[in-house]
């Protein structure tokens, strides 16, 4: 399979309609050539696997920091995520508050009234 290369501009200058020349490297055949792009076949033999890329290793922090230290590290960290935290408007706070103060009078009142009715029946039951 082939693939295309592009050629990078050199520097005399060319007249127009003049196709630069290609040498190609060993094992590879010139496919077609066009003022911009060299398409060059590769046999299977000559081409190469790309190599994986190392990984940097990750910094490792001294085992031995102070309490302090610690301390103004991790506050300097909670600041910096702090700012990346989108707050909710004064409107949007108070709504979710009064929905959260409804919904809890509700279920309230609903566990009263099963707690009243059950402790009504055994009282009932056991007389």
């Amino acid at each position: 399979m082939g693939r295309l290369q592009r050629t990078k501009k050199t520097e005399k200058k060319k007249k127009p309609g003049e196709v630069g020349e290609l040498t190609p490297v060993a094992g590879e055949e010139v496919a077609e050539t066009t003022e911009n792009a060299v398409a060059v076949v590769s046999t299977p033999d000559t081409q190469k696997k790309k190599q994986p890329v190392p990984q940097k290793k990750p910094l490792t922090v001294p085992m031995k920091i102070g309490y302090l230290e610690n301390w103004i590290q991790f506050l300097r960290e909670s600041k910096a995520e702090l700012k990346k935290v989108t707050w909710p408007s004064k409107k949007q706070t108070i709504g979710s508050t009064a929905v959260v103060i409804v919904l809890v009078v509700i279920i309230s009142l609903f566990l009263g009234l099963v707690d009243m009715t059950l402790s009504s029946l055994m009282h009932i039951v056991l007389q």
